[in-house]
């Protein structure tokens, strides 16, 4: 029965439209993480699950996902369960599974290179020494995948490993709640208007709060 039931979730996506993106988070799993600076890529995951009511209750594919509709446009939600430096692990063969090119696979993930409050799509590249981002291009074979980049800034002074396994500061949280507010309004326009048009209408847009 077990097995039935295996095989029954393995083909199932087949019985209606093809989802037109996986659209992955990085993170790393668990309560003592959750709340991380490295765990950006997760919680836009969770908000847009819950924004357009797509659970994530399958646990395949070293990952925990979910099949939905972003404005008319059939979708995969996923957030790796491999901790963030084998996130490849778990994007390659799920996106293998829904049969998407690299292309159609979605990113999201922390940037130390960026300013806090500032987000930036990019439809390629290396992975500028995030190790998430390089398992990936390493299980994927190609760095040829659009990803959201969530600016967390550098720390002043200390580790930046230190720095991103920590919670955001409490005067930050205003600012990276606003950033995953934005996130929200970029995913279906991306889905909508496709990457070029994406980048130019938000890429260096900058989160202030008041």
């Amino acid at each position: 029965m077990k097995k039935l039931k295996q095989l029954v979730e393995l083909f199932s996506h087949t019985s209606g439209d093809e989802p037109s993106y996986l659209i992955v988070g990085l993170g790393n799993p668990g309560p003592r993480y959750a709340l991380n600076r490295h765990n950006v890529g997760f919680q836009c995951i969770d908000r847009l699950a819950e924004t357009y009511g797509i659970p994530l209750r399958k646990k395949r594919f070293k990952a925990r996902y979910g099949e939905g509709t972003i404005e008319r446009h059939l979708v995969v939600l996923a957030k790796p369960l491999t901790f963030m430096n084998s996130s490849g692990k778990a994007v390659a063969p799920l996106s293998r599974h829904y049969h998407l090119a690299p292309q159609r696979v979605l990113v999201i993930h922390d940037d130390l290179d960026l300013p806090l409050g500032r987000v930036r799509l990019r439809p390629g590249g290396s992975s500028g020494g995030h190790r998430g981002l390089k398992s990936i291009i390493e299980a994927l074979g190609t760095q040829d995948f659009p990803r959201l980049r969530i600016g967390i800034g550098r720390p002043a002074q200390g580790d930046p490993v230190d720095y991103v396994l920590s919670d955001f500061d409490p005067d930050q949280e205003p600012i990276i709640q606003a950033v995953y507010e934005l996130v929200l309004e970029i995913i279906p326009y991306f889905l909508r208007e496709g990457i070029e048009e994406t980048m130019n209408a938000y890429n260096g847009r900058q989160v202030f709060v008041p």
